[in-house]
């Protein structure tokens, strides 16, 4: 059975999602526990915190299936599967078909991989939903647009800003959130854009593509009162920009207030500085710009749950296989052990004897019979406790 255990935008504002990702985990954790299990791949973003197991010591009528905490959505079977490919193709995201998604489902992939904790069943759920990700952009206009959670920040800012073109933007981190954020502004002609990161060489990096200006993150401060707009996006378990911080840095002859669009879980920027002159955002604030977006997107998204219905039924068949393959390797196996032992007896006879054809009539024989034995046997026995649906199961295996 695969199992979804997840927190996400859907039911959860960036405050939540913070508290109960720590929930999620101390569940999973009794997953582990209880199932002794080996095969899980997590995924966390900015929005959602996920992990999905495969176990096959679970029942249906399992407790830990019906969480008491309905803040946490549980689900399993093809549920879970249909709710993978809905997310790799870019309709289970807040920015209805941004394609980071892609990138962070194949990093969780590569990760559990590397640490050995994905086995054969997960590893086919997750690179199939990576390659149906990938056809459903190829094939409908879902992501036409260049769409992402950094492109819609950028939007926001827009909306409260008289003109982002006269605007000094300091943007905070400059991992893949930082990256989707700084090419979303590179288009808008800014006054000037300064990049900071704890790693100086990304920050040089990222700069240099946006014709910016590299800062180191100890000489944050100083920067503070430059900007109009500051963006963070950084992963940090800790709050980078402080009330007590910005009070002390930012610039007092500004008239208008500094716009603050925190994109980072947990989050970067302190909630209690609304008394300054500031405007503060968050990941919550994105969802009107999203639920425009999703409205566009309407006709792209059913041609995408098309697709991912048919890929869904391929799926499954590829699953239905993957239950028999097993059975079908020991039965090779055992049919390999016979022949290499009758092969080796003989090549000793035919050294012996000067009738090679009776060796060789002999060898074949014997196979036959090793090979026949259990299952005349089994047949037999069907037939004696009157199974007649293994009975029938045996002329459709044999073809009689």
């Amino acid at each position: 059975m695969i199992i979804n255990i997840r927190v996400d935008y859907t039911i959860a504002n960036i405050e939540a999602l913070e508290k109960l990702s720590t929930e999620l985990n101390k569940l999973f954790q009794e997953f582990k526990n209880q199932f002794n299990i080996q095969e899980y791949i997590q995924i966390s973003t900015c929005n959602r915190d996920e992990y999905y197991i495969h176990t096959d010591l679970c029942s249906l009528d399992h407790p830990l299936l019906d969480y008491a905490n309905k803040d946490l959505i549980i689900e399993y079977g093809d549920s879970t599967i249909i709710h993978l490919l809905r997310m790799t193709s870019g309709l289970e995201s807040m920015i209805v078909g941004e394609d980071q998604i892609l990138g962070q489902v194949k990093h969780s992939l590569n990760l559990s991989k590397k640490e050995g904790h994905c086995g054969k069943v997960l590893e086919t759920l997750f690179t199939k939903s990576i390659h149906v990700g990938r056809t459903v952009r190829g094939k409908t206009n879902i992501s036409q647009g260049s769409i992402s959670i950094g492109s819609v920040a950028v939007e926001l800012a827009q909306r409260h800003c008289d003109d982002l073109t006269s605007k000094c933007v300091l943007v905070i981190g400059a991992g893949k959130m930082g990256n989707l954020v700084s090419k979303s502004l590179s288009a808008k002609n800014l006054k000037a854009i300064l990049v900071a990161n704890r790693t100086y060489y990304k920050a040089v990096e990222l700069a240099k593509d946006l014709n910016g200006k590299a800062i180191l993150f100890n000489e944050l401060n100083s920067y503070i009162s430059k900007a109009d707009l500051i963006i963070s996006a950084t992963g940090s378990p800790h709050i980078i920009l402080t009330k007590e911080r910005l009070e002390k840095y930012m610039s007092k002859e500004k008239t208008h207030p500094i716009i603050l669009i925190d994109l980072a879980n947990p989050r970067d920027i302190a909630d209690d500085i609304t008394d300054l002159n500031v405007k503060l955002f968050n990941i919550d604030d994105l969802r009107g710009i999203a639920n425009e977006n999703k409205k566009k997107r309407e006709k792209e998204s059913t041609e995408a749950e098309e697709i991912i219905l048919e890929e869904f039924k391929l799926l499954k068949n590829s699953f239905k296989v993957m239950d028999v393959e097993d059975i079908l390797s020991k039965i090779r196996v055992n049919m390999e052990d016979i022949r290499r032992t009758e092969t080796q007896k003989a090549i000793s006879k035919v050294r012996a004897s000067n009738d090679n054809e009776k060796v060789v009539d002999d060898f074949s024989k014997s196979i036959v019979n090793k090979i026949f034995h259990n299952i005349s046997q089994n047949i037999k026995k069907s037939a004696e406790e009157e199974d007649h649906e293994l009975i029938e199961a045996m002329r459709s295996i044999f073809s009689v």
